[in-house]
């Protein structure tokens, strides 16, 4: 025998109560079925008493759209005229008398809480007649059944008059492939026989109650839910179903948000170890959840649960330590003006303690506790209770955090990494909940960082802007979109473009942009600019994102510092920040430490080539870098590279702006700043404090150049052409090359065109390739040697797209 109960919704209409039927015409075993009321109807009974104790007569509105709903419901439902005949006389006997009770508290505008339970009942009074009749099934009684004694003002069941009338009433019941009926939700006293009720919720108690007493296989809960699901769905798009729960992590995601079953439910079928399964009405065939004393889960954390508009109360003072009863004094106070408290907190030197309680008793406990703790407070020996609203609370549930070591410090790690901050936090002594409150625009992406960053998502998210929409912006873009399907299935990671802007324009989703149509939308972008930009990105408060420069802007680089405190790790294509004053540069690496997110900047210097990486893994592995010396630009390599007895100084610079090699301004390669830049990251990486100003520049062009127009430049330009040529063909003859080199050797720092001999690492240097020789006190004898195409689209954006990777396996 099996005890089946049917929510709200799953009776709410004509179309749910036919899936109930077809689920229980399924059975091979007898079944009792326990029916909530129709959806809704239960709000609109505490409505119109509302309404009714006011003196408000327009409860008779909402009591004559209740009555209709039943009655059309039952023509709905059945052919049989006899049969639905008498049907709606039952119905409009109830509502007669319903009608009744709410004229008199109407006229005398009184509502006792017996009077209360009763209006109440009437939802699942009617609903469980529908029910037995479309089911053809027999309808017992709980108000007859189902005993409570009331206990610190609230009614509880008494089961020692229970259990005897259900075994009695459901004697021999198991033999056969019978069907029985009972309402949820209702009671009546044991002393006065008054009609109380077990919360909201409780018919999901009053079938475990029955299930309990009768020893039945197994409970099941049917409701509009495919079970329990890993963190709410509603917020956490990646959340799933939780196929197997024991009865201890049901109860403390039930106590924490998770509205599946209603928490006491599980206190009696526990103790007579009855499974209860967790169905969805409207998608049987889905497997649903399954609650047991022992799962066989394997992940430390089994689901994420959390309650919203919350606050928390705190009691300190000095003279607290010590002082034996406060604790009790606090429940006691509280639970005497029903509010429930669902989370504490204590400092361990006794001289503060914390307690959660929902935003609506928020103020009324204040009151309450400032008044039983007047005395102290006058004296001084407590301060006044001081409360702190908008917030959200968070538990984190599994059986398997029992004894894991490390599972909270990696907890509160993620969290601090993400930007968010912890005000209060609680353990209990059995290690299956971690519980934790922060501000409630937080709860969202605590929720997301926690269910991604624990494996309970089927992949892992990064959420990532781009900002800068150029060559290398838009390779990028295009990149991640060829290999987004490649990374969810081979390594389980979900790359999600949540913004992209240009210098005044910009496009967001948090759910993520559709890559096909960027362009377009952009076109329609919301306007923006830096400041702006930062605040949009900040606002969206998203998880495990990344902000990706591959602008030159120093407005943008500017942004850095406000990223990195709110939790956004920066990927810079942009050289900017990191060859900025050495203080500005210092303090941008301490912040991101601090705050435990990453400032990535490879592409800075060689494109993709790993140089920045190898610099830094040398000197994380105790080397010390003492020389370096390097060709840094594919510009002017190119340009070297393109001298010929056919093509002079001049035209192989203009190839260089027309094949992309060098800026629009070609004067900005040509100046050596560029390369001066990339020295000073290198030598910064490598440990040494340096800014650009240090570095002894020896150019090749002449300063005139620099300082007249664009038009002016490429007029004189071709007058440097001749000396060019003639120097080239000396080194011809000694088999020498042009190589611009950037060299740092023991802290002293310098740029400058070089010839090199034949057998130089840096003679065979094709195209636009960089090199960089590392000496080091490792690598002395022979330099390490990193050589590769440093310049071009391609190879920047492939060079961007690895430093994302590399965050997304922190």
């Amino acid at each position: 025998m099996k005890v089946l109960k049917f929510g709200g919704t799953s009776v709410g209409s004509a179309e749910s109560l036919r899936n109930v039927k077809n689920i229980v015409a399924s059975r091979e075993e007898s079944e009792i079925v326990v029916v909530s009321a129709l959806g809704g109807v239960t709000d609109q009974l505490v409505k119109m008493s509302a309404q009714a104790e006011k003196g408000d007569s327009s409860y008779l509105d909402t009591l004559a759209l209740i009555h209709e709903r039943h009655v059309n419901l039952i023509d709905e439902l059945f052919e049989d005229a006899s049969k639905a005949s008498a049907l709606k006389e039952e119905i409009n006997s109830l509502m007669g008398r319903m009608g009744d009770i709410l004229h008199g508290v109407c006229l005398l505008q009184t509502l006792t809480e017996s009077i209360s339970a009763e209006i109440l009942s009437f939802g699942e009074r009617m609903s469980c007649r529908i029910a037995a009749a479309l089911l053809n099934a027999s309808l017992h009684d709980s108000l007859k059944l189902i005993k409570t004694t009331l206990k610190n003002g609230k009614a509880v069941p008494d089961l020692q008059i229970i259990n005897p009338r259900l075994q009695q009433e459901f004697k021999g019941f198991e033999t056969g492939c019978k069907v029985a009926v009972m309402p949820g939700f209702i009671s009546t006293d044991r002393d006065n026989g008054k009609i109380t009720n077990l919360g909201r919720g409780g018919s999901d108690y009053t079938a475990s109650l029955v299930a309990a007493a009768l020893g039945a296989r197994v409970l099941e809960i049917w409701t509009d839910v495919d079970g329990f699901m890993t963190a709410d769905p509603r917020i956490i798009s990646t959340s799933y179903v939780i196929k197997e729960l024991s009865y201890r992590e049901a109860m403390e995601l039930c106590n924490f948000g998770a509205k599946v079953i209603y928490p006491p439910t599980l206190y009696p079928v526990r103790a007579k170890n009855i499974p209860i399964l967790v169905k969805n009405t409207f998608n049987p065939s889905a497997s649903g959840t399954i609650i047991t004393e022992h799962c066989s889960c394997t992940k430390s954390i089994t689901g994420i649960s959390s309650i919203d508009n919350t606050c928390l109360l705190t009691l300190s003072g000095n003279s607290m330590v010590g002082i034996v009863g406060v604790d009790g004094r606090i429940f006691s106070t509280l639970a005497d003006s029903n509010i429930s408290i669902f989370m504490i907190s204590q400092s361990s030197s006794e001289t503060g303690i914390s307690i959660g309680v929902g935003a609506c008793d928020g103020e009324k406990a204040r009151q309450l506790l400032e008044e039983e703790f007047k005395h102290e407070i006058e004296m001084g020996s407590i301060n006044h209770i001081k409360i702190s609203s908008n917030l959200a609370t968070v538990a984190v549930v599994g059986d398997n955090m029992k004894n894991n070591a490390g599972l909270a410090g990696k907890l509160f790690t993620t969290l601090g990494r993400n930007g968010i901050s912890v005000i209060a936090c609680a353990q209990g002594s059995d290690e299956t909940n971690i519980s934790f409150v922060v501000e409630s625009r937080f709860l969202r992406k605590s929720l997301n960082v926690i269910h991604d960053s624990f494996f309970l998502s089927e992949c892992q998210e990064l959420n990532v802007f781009i900002c800068g929409v150029g060559t290398v912006g838009s390779k990028l873009i295009e990149q991640i979109a060829a290999q987004q399907q490649k990374l969810r299935k081979d390594r389980n990671l979900k790359i999600n473009i949540v913004g992209i802007a240009r210098s005044n324009a910009g496009i967001f989703d948090r759910n993520g942009l559709d890559l096909s149509r960027w362009k377009e939308e952009l076109k329609n972008g919301k306007k923006l600019n830096p400041s702006t930009l930062k605040d949009e990105i900040i606002s969206m408060n998203i998880f495990n994102s990344v902000f990706v420069d591959c602008t030159a802007s120093a407005e943008v680089a500017g942004l850095y510092m406000d990223f990195f405190e709110h939790g956004i790790s920066v990927v810079a294509a942009n050289k900017i920040a990191a060859s900025s004053d050495y203080e500005n540069y210092k303090a941008l690496k301490e912040c991101s430490r601090r705050r435990n997110v990453k400032f990535l900047f490879e592409t800075n210097v060689g494109a993709g080539l790993p140089i920045i990486n190898t610099i830094n893994a040398l000197v994380n592995s105790g080397d010390r870098i003492q020389k370096i010396e390097a060709v840094l630009s594919g510009t002017l390599n190119f340009i070297f590279n393109t001298l010929s007895e056919d093509i002079p100084f001049s035209k192989a610079v203009k190839m260089a702006q027309e094949q992309g090699f060098s800026e629009p301004d070609p004067r900005i390669d040509l100046s050596g700043k560029d390369v001066m830049r990339k020295l000073v990251i290198l030598s910064r990486e490598a440990g040494y404090k340096v800014n650009q100003e240090d570095v002894e520049a020896k150019l090749f062009i002449p300063d005139e150049l620099f300082n007249c127009s664009m038009e002016e430049f490429w007029k004189r330009l071709p007058s440097l052409d001749a000396e060019f040529e003639s120097k080239r063909k000396q080194m011809q003859e000694q088999d020498r090359r042009f190589r611009f080199v950037a060299r740092m050797d023991n802290g002293k720092f310098s740029v400058a065109l070089e010839s090199v001999e034949h057998d130089h690492s840096f003679y065979v240097l094709d195209g636009s390739n960089n090199i960089v020789l590392l000496t080091t006190e490792r690598y002395h004898q022979h330099p390490m040697l990193i050589q590769g195409y440093g310049a071009g689209a391609d190879v920047t954006a492939a060079g961007v797209f690895a430093d994302i990777m590399s965050i997304a396996n922190i």
